[in-house]
């Protein structure tokens, strides 16, 4: 079978194609024919060289893909050949708080990923995926919908009727569009392209703000919260707005530390947070109980991710270079396998 690897810091021009043998299966290991993969910043992040959780050597990259189980091993009892399964992104982390251990093997870093025809997986490793969703839809849920599942609901802990702060239209502030208005909450996105905030106005924005409009966009936050702020800001742009996401949320409220767009770093007062009772939230994407919670609301409320573009198997380097340039909206995509 054919797959793609990379090491860390070989830019795009790095993802080289290459022929495997897939392992043999264990006991409780799962042979899966994926049919699609979606991109995460962090694969980006990865092949340039700025992501720390890495090792040395080649690996196949991306966390996030899904696929048709093809094989199982001896002693696997939770899924059989022909179900629809998608890989969590952290193998280990079932349920609970997160520990070094649990998260230390992330698809797609220090470990092989989805990128390839087949991969074999541990059966604890996998979830089974909603009937509406095609692969390349279940593909977008792993990293991305996970993160803003668990931002918004388990470290956010918001409910029908509270406010949230949406810093651009990737892939996490799409998902946690959509997750937000299904459940009730109000959405405040911001993007320096009114077209794609007229697409935000359309999955259900409350508000929208154009960042190069309004340069302070906190103060357009507060003004359209009535000055109380938000509940919660999902903050993925790292040193370039992290002060202004604390400035943003209201007194109680919570910022969820996603990712750094703009690098990390910065200074902030830390008088901000202890004024307004404030608090900051480390989002390391989640555990596979958040996964199956996420897909059984999915279920129920038949949403469908915003996919931007979807690339042949044999364009992966494009694919990379669409969300390199940073023109989508929602979810970059490569479909592996009809």
């Amino acid at each position: 079978m054919q797959a793609y690897q990379i090491k860390t810091g070989q830019q795009i021009a790095g993802l080289e194609r290459v022929e495997r043998s897939p392992a043999a299966l264990a006991a409780h290991q799962v042979l899966v024919q994926v049919h699609a993969v979606s991109l995460n910043y962090r694969d980006l992040m990865i092949v340039e060289g700025n992501y720390s959780s890495v090792g040395e050597t080649a690996v196949v990259p991306c966390s996030d893909g899904a696929g048709e189980v093809i094989a199982v091993g001896a002693e696997v009892t939770r899924f059989a050949v022909g179900d629809r399964v998608a890989a969590a992104f952290f193998p280990q982390w079932i349920d609970g708080a997160p520990t070094k251990q649990n998260t230390a093997d992330a698809l797609g870093g220090g470990v092989d990923g989805m990128l390839a025809e087949q991969v074999v997986l541990h059966e604890e490793a996998l979830v089974a995926i909603p009937p509406h969703l095609s692969y390349v839809e279940a593909a977008a849920i792993p990293c991305a919908g996970v993160t803003a599942w668990n931002a918004l609901f388990v470290e956010g802990r918001l409910r029908a009727g509270d406010s949230v702060l949406l810093l651009g239209t990737g892939g996490v502030s799409t998902w946690a569009l959509q997750l937000a208005k299904a459940a009730g909450l109000r959405t405040i996105i911001t993007s320096s392209s009114d077209a794609k905030l007229e697409r935000a106005r359309a999955l259900g924005a409350s508000a929208t703000i154009n960042y190069h409009t309004f340069p302070e966009w906190q103060e357009e936050v507060l003004r359209q919260t009535g000055g109380r702020g938000v509940d919660l800001v999902l903050e993925v742009g790292g040193k370039g707005t992290l002060t202004r996401s604390i400035a943003s949320v209201g007194m109680g409220g919570t910022v969820a530390i996603i990712g750094g767009v703009s690098g990390f770093g910065g200074d902030f007062n830390p008088f901000a947070l202890i004024g307004g009772a404030k608090r900051l939230s480390g989002i390391y994407v989640g555990s596979r109980r958040m996964f199956e919670d996420l897909n059984r609301f999915l279920g129920v409320t038949e949403i469908h991710p915003a996919i931007d573009r979807v690339f042949p198997f044999q364009q992966a380097r494009e694919a990379y270079t669409c969300l390199k340039q940073a023109g989508h909206f929602g979810k970059v995509a490569i479909e592996v396998s009809k």
